[in-house]
């Protein structure tokens, strides 16, 4: 079990990215959150096995259609942090 917190920039607001995030974490069985940051960027954390959160990040590289993803920073989140369970959206 792996955890990554990941800030996805570019036009990533107004157009279903976390709605994208939540209907795509929800497929692969990975837990989690996302929510808007203020700079107009999308934070996630995704919590589960490493090849599905690799296949999630790809996911995230594209985004929904209307979206231009720029960068993604990913950083690993120490084994034993905060176990998370579901996928929500955060406010």
């Amino acid at each position: 079990m792996k955890t990554v917190h990941i800030i996805v920039t570019g036009r990533v607001q107004g157009v279903g990215f976390r709605y994208f995030t939540v209907r795509c974490a929800n497929d692969l069985g990975l837990c989690g959150w996302v929510r808007n940051l203020p700079d107009s960027s999308v934070e996630t954390a995704i919590q589960g096995r490493d090849e599905k959160i690799e296949e999630m990040i790809g996911l995230l590289k594209q985004g929904p259609g209307a979206a231009n993803v720029l960068g993604l920073e990913i950083e690993e989140i120490e084994s034993g942090s905060e176990e998370l369970s579901g996928f929500a959206m955060r406010f």
